[in-house]
């Protein structure tokens, strides 16, 4: 098997099972768990760093104050993307969640459509349309839009469309990102701990050694899908990127039971077909171009 695929396939997965991970740190508010996650993830991407001896792109960076304000956007995005996720797994909508991973395909269709001049193509039209026929539907049967699967596809979204248009790798994003939020997280949690408010101050040893594993699980899987990515085509790394989202349906309805009834499955149901369609259609264009040379 190709290694990419393994990489790849191993990213996803881990990203499908963050439920289970913050659902385990359900004693610590949203907020805090987002500064540590960041706090965590900058000491363990400063070891990385540090051992690949992997700096030296750190000081054109921070000379050059246009890139450095798309690093603050995209790491604003980031963080309300994380907090937003964390906030929904633990207030019970873990399958809400999941279903705004299912269309950030689709927003990043209609985001380069709309910032980059990109053209869609009539399957992709058809594909949009139908996804966006499955969203109004669950608003009316909800008697509300999906905020928090909308939210989440925007934030991460407009967070993949600023990374595309930098210059900086995977890791090298992630760390610049990361130092940019780590002294908010780090004033936060002083706060949080002076004033008699921390939930890792309190916590178990099981609830501290899970914060510190922030770190790690927020950097391990970035790595493999960026070596992933290196190796796959595009492609097949758009299908693969679907085991997230499934996964985490699958452990909310089935681990922690949240409530999916026969309205909602039509819902889903349109929006899996726009993301078959829209992914086919993207497979069967790339085989033709490479038959074609």
């Amino acid at each position: 098997m190709n290694p990419g695929v393994v990489y790849a396939f191993a990213a996803f997965a881990i990203w499908g099972l963050f439920p289970i991970y913050f659902k385990a740190l359900h004693s610590i508010g949203a907020v805090e768990m987002l500064a540590h996650r960041m706090a965590w993830s900058m000491a363990f991407l400063l070891i990385v760093m540090t051992v690949r001896r992997q700096w030296k792109w750190l000081g054109p960076v921070l000379r050059d104050k246009r890139l450095l304000a798309r690093f603050a956007a995209s790491a604003v995005l980031l963080s309300a993307n994380w907090g937003i996720y964390i906030w929904a797994v633990n207030d019970g909508r873990i399958v809400e969640a999941s279903l705004g991973y299912f269309i950030n395909p689709l927003v990043n269709v209609l985001f380069g459509m709309a910032f980059l001049h990109e053209r869609l193509r009539p399957v992709q039209w058809l594909a949009v349309t139908i996804a966006a026929a499955g969203v109004a539907w669950l608003t009316w049967v909800n008697g509300a839009p999906p905020w928090i699967s909308l939210a989440l596809a925007l934030t991460f979204g407009g967070y993949g469309l600023l990374r595309k248009t930098a210059s900086l790798g995977a890791l090298e994003g992630l760390t610049l990102e990361t130092m940019l939020l780590c002294p908010v997280a780090l004033l936060y949690l002083f706060f949080l701990n002076s004033h008699g408010g921390s939930g890792f101050e309190h916590g178990s040893l099981g609830v501290k050694l899970l914060l510190a594993a922030a770190g790690p699980v927020t950097a391990v899987p970035l790595l493999l899908f960026a070596a992933g990515a290196r190796r796959i085509p595009l492609s097949m790394l758009g299908l693969i990127q679907y085991i997230t989202p499934s996964l985490q349906l699958l452990i909310g309805v089935v681990i922690y039971h949240e409530f999916f009834g026969h309205d909602q499955l039509i819902g889903y149901g349109a929006i899996w077909a726009a993301l078959a369609i829209y992914s086919l259609e993207g497979v069967y264009r790339a085989r033709g171009s490479r038959l074609k040379n």
